[in-house]
């Protein structure tokens, strides 16, 4: 389906990433602008925090309502106090090869974090890596190891499952959350490729058919997925791989998407023409676009 039903809406900004709907608006990471906005019901875009050379990537809350959100080339989780100061909730550099990227944050404060595993602008080869988890007093740990490209992740099966993007290896690896807040039982929920061998940057993405970015889950359990490399959206299902299938419009890419919406089946993707650091910094051609779905937001 070429151009479904898309709808602007907000400021153009130089890379959104990373989509959340929280209290009733969106909020959303500007990578290379360096800025966290929110975008209300009638696009109203605020800057609601900026930051001094990094770029923010994933974002979450705590229990008490404190915003966490990813320093990407510092490689920390972050966290704006009441007075506007920024502390350092966990610091991942230790544990963290390359910049670290999206975030989920579960309901009791644990988050997990990925990484890309190497410097990818920089034009290092892929190399696997690991899946951190943040406890809520902000201790590190590693929550899994030999991801490729371990991205963004998100929890089903009423919580009792994670799943994460490897977006190097075309597929989705879920994991069983233990009541301490681990992961086991690791296991493939959907090989939508086959995985190519790890080697040059540029080979693999040549050769990568599906590329998982950003998503989020319906209630159904399936996955809205953004595919990095190949413009569109799609709707993937356990053990099945690509259900549903968006097209964005044409010079578009896809990067990150989100469900919200006071239904729940409003689906907003961060869109832009690549993912080029310089020439995202220097313009502001990345968009969000909304569609409606037919299953809202678990």
């Amino acid at each position: 389906m070429k151009d479904t039903g898309w709808t602007p809406t907000g400021a153009p900004g130089a890379f959104y990433e990373c989509p959340r709907w929280h209290e009733g608006v969106w909020w959303v990471s500007d990578f290379y602008a360096d800025r966290i906005v929110t975008v209300a019901g009638d696009g109203r875009t605020t800057t609601v925090l900026g930051l001094d050379g990094d770029h923010p990537g994933g974002l979450g809350w705590l229990p008490g309502g404190a915003l966490l959100f990813v320093a990407m080339r510092a490689r920390k989780v972050m966290r704006p106090e009441p007075d506007g100061s920024l502390v350092v909730h966990a610091d991942l550099a230790p544990y963290c090869e390359g910049p670290a990227n999206d975030m989920l944050v579960l309901p009791d404060g644990t988050a997990f974090v990925g990484c890309f595993g190497f410097d990818l602008n920089a034009g290092e080869h892929p190399r696997t890596a690991a899946l951190l988890g943040v406890l809520p007093d902000g201790t590190v740990r590693v929550a899994a190891e030999d991801l490729v490209f371990p991205n963004a992740a998100v929890l089903t099966d009423h919580g009792r499952t994670l799943v994460v993007g490897e977006t190097f290896a075309g597929r989705h690896t879920a994991f069983t959350v233990t009541p301490d807040g681990r992961l086991d039982e690791r296991r493939t929920w959907a090989q939508v490729v086959p995985s190519p061998p790890l080697g040059p940057t540029g080979e693999m993405i040549a050769g990568l058919r599906y590329a998982p970015d950003g998503c989020a889950v319906d209630v159904s359990g399936d996955l809205w997925v953004a595919d990095a490399l190949h413009g569109r959206v799609v709707r993937v299902r356990e053990g099945e791989g690509i259900v549903e299938q968006l097209d964005l419009p044409d010079g578009l890419g896809a990067f990150a998407c989100g469900l919200g919406g006071d239904d729940g089946r409003t689906l907003l993707v961060c869109a832009a023409p690549d993912f080029d650091p310089r020439a995202r910094a220097a313009a502001r051609d990345s968009v969000l676009l909304t569609t409606r779905v037919r299953v809202p937001a678990a």
